[in-house]
């Protein structure tokens, strides 16, 4: 076989591979789902780059660590895909996803906090972890500040631009207590920033 034959054969395949592909970077979420709950490979990996970004964003804005961040989502995702088959696709996706995001960093976070407390209690001169650059400014370190319930819903609110029927329906809460973590939360981060050098 020639050069060109062998150039030609590949092109051909690139072109099916990427026609195959194309569709699912325009499918909706719902036929996405379809398909994954069908065995697509394609469509998981769609759903993974469509949502990954948020995932590790709402991750790291609750978490404050990179690393635990990139475990959070991870680990959201691989929980998403073992109960997709019994996913309602009547239901959108995003708030589905996002509940198992929050609330595996919310857990982590509070983690964090008690290991924290064990450690200071154990040692002579316990020193606070320096949260990581988010790109927020003085608002990072504010945040980082805030119990891991209220940073959850306002970096929901604020960050995600979720309402708060949205946050409620994410979390399973209902919509007062998000108004009332959200009150508190912003009240607590403009002390924090008001302390701010």
């Amino acid at each position: 076989m020639g050069r060109a034959a062998r150039i030609d054969r590949v092109d051909a395949a690139q072109v099916s591979l990427f026609a195959a592909w194309r569709p699912m970077r325009r499918a909706s979420d719902v036929a996405l789902v379809r398909a994954a709950q069908g065995g697509s490979d394609e469509a998981v990996e769609e759903l993974f780059a469509r949502h990954w970004p948020d995932a590790y964003r709402t991750a790291l804005l609750i978490a404050h660590d990179r690393a635990a961040a990139e475990d959070i989502a991870q680990e959201a995702f691989l929980s998403a895909l073992r109960a997709l088959p019994r996913f309602d696709r009547r239901r959108p996706l995003r708030p589905w996803l996002h509940r198992i995001v929050v609330n595996r960093a919310i857990d982590w976070a509070r983690a964090r906090r008690l290991r924290q407390e064990v450690d200071a209690a154990a040692a002579p001169e316990p020193t606070a972890p320096t949260p990581p650059a988010l790109g927020l400014g003085e608002l990072g370190p504010a945040l980082a500040r805030l119990s891991p319930e209220h940073r959850a819903v306002v970096v929901m609110r604020y960050l995600l631009e979720l309402t708060p029927g949205e946050i409620a329906a994410t979390l399973g809460l209902p919509r007062g207590t998000v108004n009332s973590r959200l009150r508190r939360g912003l009240d607590a981060l403009g002390g924090a920033l008001e302390e701010e050098p």
